[in-house]
């Protein structure tokens, strides 16, 4: 079973002409597996077609989830577990819960969203990553192209690449 998945990578040299080739070579029907940049360009997502992101709902739920537990210790611990009088304070004090609660909540989406970067970026221990060109965390920016997606012969692709601005256009196996 061969496993080796081949790629073919454009490297460009300003931030506008890959943004223009990202819908130069989409439009031609070239599947771009990802676009790496040395630093963030507005709107590179929508031209590479990735979907709006879900993030947001994972802290939420992740904060959701310390308000709960945070809640519940205390609930716990201050009413059913040992509850005390402290100060002449109700066992059911609200208002004095909130700094905990506020704290639980912070940890739980702290903690849940860099478990969640990991997971959905595959990084874990021992995982080797698909270095396309060393010179993307410098000042190039590279398109990969993975050749398994599409259905275009690598000549016509390459040309595409040339044509919308690559500066050379190289060969990638992992």
């Amino acid at each position: 079973m061969n496993t080796t998945e081949k790629y073919l990578v454009g490297v460009y040299d300003d931030e506008d002409e890959v943004l223009h080739a990202v819908t130069e070579v989409k439009e031609k029907g070239v599947k771009i597996e990802e676009v790496y940049t040395p630093f963030p360009i507005h709107g590179l997502d929508k031209a590479i077609g990735h979907p709006r992101t879900r993030i947001p709902i994972a802290a939420f739920m992740f904060g959701l989830t310390g308000l709960t537990c945070a809640q519940f210790l205390i609930n716990y611990t201050m009413v059913f577990d040992w509850p005390m009088i402290i100060g002449g304070k109700d066992f059911f004090a609200l208002p004095d819960w909130i700094p905990v609660t506020f704290e639980g909540t912070v940890l739980f989406t702290a903690f849940g969203m860099v478990f969640t970067f990991f997971a959905s970026n595959s990084l874990w221990p021992g995982k080797q990553p698909k270095t396309f060109d060393l010179r993307s965390t410098d000042d190039k920016f590279i398109m990969a192209i993975n050749m398994g997606t599409n259905k275009k012969s690598e000549a016509e692709i390459e040309e595409i690449l040339k044509a919308s601005g690559a500066i050379e256009v190289n060969v990638k196996q992992f």
